[in-house]
Order: structure tokens, then sequence, then C-alpha cells
């Protein structure tokens, strides 16, 4: 397997995500309510699959050993591009918190808030994950020799090991700071 293929793999189960992200948009437009607990489960998928697990992969390794490459100049626009859509897709997830928050508190109008972040993040990730698959793994593919990415693949792989730590250290850490 080369490296990236762990990488589309990931926007498989990213793009099965979207599909249950549209149940709960249809849900609420047909209902006009919203159980808060559907977004906390959407909200820490994202967090933890999508960014932290998958675009960490990507930031944290791939484009690391990416800057020390001589890429022509769009695939270094691209991945600056797709660097940016990594930190929308932050921001975007952190204002449906912020709204799904003020929902629980009874703020009736956080809904349209949350359905529109919800939308949001239902067009951009599919846009962005053709980028990626179609347009820079492919082009990006031969710049490293098949050393390389055996070694990016097993580095992914460490990566991926240590996530499951990583999330519930922190989970301790935030319920340790609430005492």
């Amino acid at each position: 397997m080369q490296a990236r293929g762990p990488l589309m793999i990931e926007h498989r189960l990213i793009e099965r995500m979207l599909s249950v992200i549209k149940g709960v948009l249809a849900k609420i437009e047909s209902e006009h309510k919203l159980d808060p607990v559907i977004v906390d489960a959407a909200v820490d998928f994202i967090r933890m699959y999508a960014d932290r697990t998958h675009h960490g992969k990507e930031e944290d390794i791939l484009f690391r050993e990416l800057e020390n490459k001589p890429l022509s100049p769009e695939d270094r626009r691209i991945m600056r591009e797709l660097i940016e859509d990594h930190v929308f897709g932050r921001r975007t997830t952190q204002a449906l918190v912020d709204a799904n928050n003020r929902y629980r508190n009874a703020d009736e109008t956080a809904l349209a808030d949350i359905a529109d972040n919800l939308q949001t993040l239902v067009g951009f990730y599919p846009k962005h994950i053709e980028k990626e698959d179609k347009v820079f793994f492919p082009s990006v593919r031969g710049c490293f020799t098949d050393e390389e990415d055996q070694a990016m693949l097993a580095e992914f792989w460490e990566f991926d090991r240590k996530i499951i730590h990583e999330k519930y250290k922190s989970v301790v850490e935030d319920l340790e700071g609430r005492k």
C-alpha cells in the first residue's frame, strides 16, 4: 500500500459521516428540533477522526515531508490551500459547538446556526476530499521514492496507534480541570 492509501480510505469514512449529517439536516428541516447529542457525536467524529487523525497525518507527516521536496508552484499552492481548508473546518466545527451549546441552553435561534454549520461542513468536505484524492495526492506521489513512501506509511500507522491515548488523556485532564 502507498502512504496515500490510508488517507483515501479515511476519506471514504468521512463521506459516510457526511451522509449521516445530511440525514440530521433533513430531520432539522422536517421536525424543527434536534437532539444535541447527535451534534456532539458528529463533532467528536470531525474533531478526532477527520481533523486530529486524518488531517494530523497530512499536516504532521505528509506536508512536513513535502516541505523538503522541490514541489511545483501549483503543488505548493494547493498544499497551502489544504492547510487553510483544515483551519476553516476547525473554525466551522467550533461554531457548530457554540451553536449546539446555545441550543442546549434553550436558545431556539441556535437551531438555524447548527443547520448552517452542518450544511457548511457537508458542502466543504467533498470538495476538499476531491482536491486531495484527484489532484494533490497523485501529483505529489512522484516526490517520494518507494522507500520514503513506505517510511511515511509506517509513520502513519504509528501516528494512529497513539491517537486513542492522546484522546483519553485529554478527556481525563479536562475532567480533572472541572473539579
